[in-house]
């Protein structure tokens, strides 16, 4: 008997002991980021409607609207793992009119420490027709980020006046998009975190974002108003619009 018992209890602890090594998967995490966009001219915050700049081909132009289209946003390991925002709650409008629209507030993120963060600029032509997007539509055309005559989103407006050597104001006006999908416009952008994003439970980090609106004008191409000062569905313009946009953004800040 006494035999017995002590293979019974031999047993018990080894099962417990294995039930206690083992301890299963650990319950996965998770933390909350917020992207804070700001929209600047030689490292400056633009003023709409007042400041004026001066682009690459000696245009002085001043600015009156600017709002475009942020989204399918991901965030990347140093091993190359990504953590995909949820795509149905990763479509966001920043307007420089609105401060609160310029902070992107993420949740749910999945923890861990992050090199890389990945964005659209616009959206992709998997949301053509407007499918799957029941959340943003109404910001979009309660914003003017629509086209009224096509299935398809304006990613930029940027809109404002300009002069050339003193003289007579002239409006300009910059709406690059994508149209169905005859003309896609929409662009992926990879930027390197100076410093490694850690996401936690508890804390709340931020990424500064740099949005350097001269490179509209002036990045991998040179665009001239007084050349086209009206672009929409343009086939020739908006391409080389939408690639210079690309150069726009820069990681300057982690706070963790």
């Amino acid at each position: 008997m006494k035999k017995i018992a002590y293979i019974l209890l031999t047993f018990l602890v080894i099962v417990l002991s294995c039930k206690n090594d083992d301890g299963g998967t650990p319950e996965p995490t998770f933390g909350t980021l917020a992207l804070d966009f700001k929209n600047t001219i030689n490292a400056t915050g633009i003023e709409l409607g007042t400041d004026s700049y001066t682009n690459a081909s000696n245009e002085v132009y001043t600015i009156s609207e600017l709002k475009y289209i942020i989204s399918n946003i991901v965030l990347i390991k140093a091993n190359g793992e990504e953590f995909v925002y949820p795509v149905d709650r990763s479509y966001f409008l920043i307007n420089e009119e609105v401060v609160a629209s310029k902070k992107i507030n993420l949740a749910d993120i999945s923890s861990g420490e992050y090199t890389k963060i990945k964005f659209g600029f616009g959206v992709d032509q998997s949301k053509y027709p407007l499918n799957g997007m029941t959340n943003f539509i109404p910001t979009a055309e309660e914003s003017g980020m629509l086209w009224s005559w096509s299935a398809g989103y304006k990613f930029i407006k940027f809109e404002g006046s300009y002069t050339v050597n003193g003289g007579t104001p002239a409006d300009f006006l910059i709406h690059v998009g994508s149209h169905g999908t005859t003309l896609d416009n929409y662009k992926e952008i990879t930027l390197d975190l100076p410093t490694a994003l850690t996401i936690t439970e508890s804390a709340s980090p931020e990424v500064a974002i740099n949005v350097d609106i001269a490179k509209i004008f002036d990045g991998i191409n040179t665009h001239s108003l007084v050349t086209k000062s009206d672009v929409q569905v343009d086939p020739v313009n908006a391409p080389l619009i939408a690639e210079n946009i690309t150069a726009m953004f820069t990681v300057t800040a982690v706070s963790n």
